[in-house]
């Protein structure tokens, strides 16, 4: 019980670290004076930093172990996190969530080897349970950003606050953590690559999947890193009430991925993804339709809810595809996930400069038409079993 706990509270942190900053964008963006595009480059900062970071956590975990990389990647990505908040200029800002969505890629690698070797050790699946416990870290630190927001609580000595208050958990993560008698060693794989070749039709089953995932992920992001913009932008909310769009829609995603399992199995998953983009696009449309605060709100709600099951659906049904090498059809749905991911907020900023942001936000709506209609992917499909 002693390594669950640990290993739950370390996903808990890193959910908790990252999240304060988002319902503060809106007060960077000003104290930058960004353009709407220049804020859609930088927070693709981090997601670009990440990837760079894919090949180094294999050999890091190798050498250190997982709980002492997830350790000292949570101290990095303290001082990192507290850096941005005290940066002078827009360059160190920058410099300081680079370095932290690089490290953060390499803990969240070193908690996922953690949390399955657990798993394996209790012979029973908690590795959803995990998860959730990332989401509610990341709502409970939106939580606390949208407070801080409002009370005008400087945000150097903010986030610096939470900084400090992660690295104690994530200490008690590492001695409560610690792995059961006659665990499996901390071996892992290095990060696959590409295979050269792939059975014939194969790119026909991955590159649907890629594109119902990215369209997932084009939810999470305008919730990370649009939504509080969007509230002050264009409904004029102070900058405490628009830290609670982010928090609300990531709330409700938790929620879903809650419920996902449990109503896949009793209705199966292609019914879920399609009510999933039924949900995003109406509440899309209540987004960016809705003149009130309170509809928004309930828009962000039903797209955060929609869009819980839909990327773990397309890698569930990327791992399940036949014919291709263990591991294959995740890696590269994963890879084109990300490339999309980065994308996203730089064409949302792109779009609004040229028109608005309530235009670029109804790629809501967009990506919960993309949902349903690619939902039938997600069952399975035929085997691909020539070599290209």
């Amino acid at each position: 019980m002693r390594a669950r706990t640990g290993i739950s509270l370390f996903f808990f942190t890193n959910g908790l670290m990252m999240a304060g900053l988002l319902p503060r964008y809106p007060e960077i963006k000003a104290s930058f004076d960004l353009s709407n595009t220049a804020f859609g480059l930088m927070v693709a900062i981090s997601p670009l930093a990440a990837m760079l970071a894919s090949a180094l956590p294999a050999p890091l975990i190798r050498r250190f172990g997982a709980q002492a990389v997830s350790l000292g990647g949570t101290i990095v990505m303290a001082l990192a996190v507290s850096l941005a908040g005290f940066a002078p200029v827009f360059a160190v800002f920058a410099i300081a969530i680079a370095i932290a969505g690089f490290t953060d890629s390499i803990v969240d690698a070193a908690q996922n080897v953690h949390g399955v070797i657990v798993e394996d050790a209790y012979r029973r699946t908690i590795i959803n349970s995990l998860h959730a416990l990332w989401s509610l870290g990341a709502t409970l630190g939106g939580l606390v950003g949208a407070i801080a927001a409002g009370m005008r609580i400087p945000l150097g000595l903010h986030l610096s606050g939470v900084a400090a208050f992660t690295v104690v958990l994530a200490a008690l993560a590492t001695w409560l953590g610690r792995l059961p008698v006659n665990a499996p060693a901390e071996t892992p794989v290095d990060a696959p690559t590409p295979p050269t070749k792939l059975p014939a039709g194969a790119w026909s089953v991955i590159l649907p999947l890629a594109v119902l995932a990215i369209a997932g992920s084009l939810v999470e992001d305008i919730g990370f890193n649009w939504s509080a913009v969007y509230l002050v932008q264009n409904l004029g909310a102070t900058a405490g009430v628009a830290g609670f769009g982010y928090t609300i829609m990531l709330g409700s995603q938790f929620v879903g991925r809650l419920l996902g399992d449990p109503a896949t199995d009793r209705w199966g998953r292609v019914a879920v993804i399609k009510t999933g983009g039924v949900l995003i696009a109406v509440g899309g449309i209540l987004v960016v339709t809705a003149p009130g605060l309170i509809s928004v709100m309930v828009g962000y709600a039903l797209a955060g809810f929609g869009c819980a099951t839909v990327i773990p659906a397309a890698y569930a049904a990327a791992g399940r595809l036949p014919g291709l090498p263990e591991g294959t059809g995740i890696t590269l749905v994963s890879w084109l996930l990300r490339i999309g991911f980065l994308a996203c907020s730089p064409v949302i900023g792109a779009v609004s400069d040229l028109t608005n942001l309530r235009v670029s936000l109804c790629l809501l709506i967009v990506a919960g038409i993309a949902v349903f209609a690619l939902a039938p992917v997600v069952r399975g499909r035929r085997q691909a079993t020539t070599t290209a």
